[in-house]
């Protein structure tokens, strides 16, 4: 039963859906167009083709509406999509960012962050002009402020962790005594379902390829051996980038301009299976691929630790799959238990343990 559950999940996100036509991204903004987040993605998905910021604030308060942003892990794509609207209209950044306004304050958080997000040049600046209008965020905002919270392209990198290094960090007086220990964790954006649909969201406002550059880098994550959740997320980039890459011409240039750049191994060798899939539009393979290599891992466990009491986890995974690829596709069907991100995942995970008692 649950290898059934996670089959359905991972293929419910390749049903193939119609896109919207060239001609209606072109028209103008009619706010009845978009009365759910499923519409909302949709319109996100095709904004790129033609950018319409002056709408974004419309958007922003459909979204407030809707509650889109009541649940941080699940407002992702919209988070990045604000942002990158944000840095890629400097000159009109403070107009837009006021028409959002107003805004309940149980969501001004959206604006903080997507601001601190956006890589705008002076966006300290801007969350300095904004802050009066959020006085319940200020402990946020000074985070930012201060560097105290990392900005979306501080990414921790990837690395490799064996088993030995790990039994010897017990041992370690720097572990707990050291000057790692004191200086605390750094101030870096771990990987996570939220920050792929984040940077989807960013490159479907900007079109640019500094998101793309981040997706990249998840790349490795597909070859994980010792965490399920990374591993998942690692597939999903891949499958996400070949995806988007099929339609998307330009997405498909930067990814090639990326393999022309020599990236090391660990990423070179995902990213030339990315663009072999897009190029021949097989990425049914990748998706075989994936659930193969999730199983592989649910069964075996991970070579640094088997402790099979962890691998109730792989329902997160398996669940996050589906909802992250509706996400970055601008896709959400019917029946998908969540929106983007990991939303519901905890109740997934629930369901998928329930399943094999």
């Amino acid at each position: 039963m649950r290898r059934t559950l996670i089959v359905v999940i991972i293929n419910i996100i390749f049903v193939v859906t119609d896109l919207w036509p060239a001609a209606a991204a072109r028209q103008q903004l009619k706010m009845i167009d978009l009365m759910t987040p499923e519409a909302v993605l949709r319109w996100v998905n095709s904004y790129r083709q033609s950018p319409d910021p002056s709408s974004v604030p419309d958007v922003v308060k459909a979204l407030s509406r809707m509650n889109a942003f009541k649940d941080p892990e699940s407002s992702g794509p919209y988070i990045g999509f604000i942002a990158g609207v944000i840095g890629s209209n400097p000159e009109r950044a403070e107009e837009l960012i006021g028409k959002m306004f107003p805004l309940p304050e149980e969501n001004h958080w959206v604006i903080v962050r997507a601001i601190a997000y956006s890589a705008h040049p002076d966006w300290k600046h801007l969350l300095r002009v904004f802050a009066p209008r959020m006085p319940t965020r200020s402990v946020l905002i000074t985070s930012y402020l201060r560097n105290q919270s990392p900005t979306l392209f501080q990414v921790a990198p990837h690395r490799t962790v064996t088993s030995a290094q790990k039994f010897r960090s017990y041992f370690s007086y720097d572990t707990y005594f050291g000057d790692g220990k004191k200086k605390g964790s750094r101030e870096e954006l771990e990987p996570s379902p939220e920050l792929l649909d984040t940077y989807w969201g960013y490159y479907f406002a900007s079109g640019r390829y500094r998101p793309v550059s981040r997706i990249v880098a998840m790349l490795p994550y597909s070859n994980d051996a010792n965490n399920v959740e990374l591993l998942t997320l690692g597939n999903m980039a891949k499958f996400t980038l070949a995806s988007n890459a099929v339609r998307d011409m330009k997405l498909l240039a930067m990814l090639r301009q990326a393999q022309a750049g020599g990236p090391p191994k660990p990423i070179a060798t995902p990213l030339k299976e990315v663009i072999t899939a897009a190029e021949t539009v097989e990425t049914g393979r990748l998706r075989k691929e994936a659930m193969a290599s999730i199983e592989d891992l649910r069964r075996k466990g991970p070579q640094s630790r088997r402790e099979i009491s962890k691998w109730g986890h792989v329902g997160t995974g398996a669940l996050a799959l589906g909802c992250i690829g509706a996400a970055a596709l601008g896709q959400v069907y019917l029946g998908l238990p969540c929106v983007v991100g990991g939303a519901l995942s905890s109740a997934g995970l629930k369901y998928y343990d329930s399943q094999g008692q």
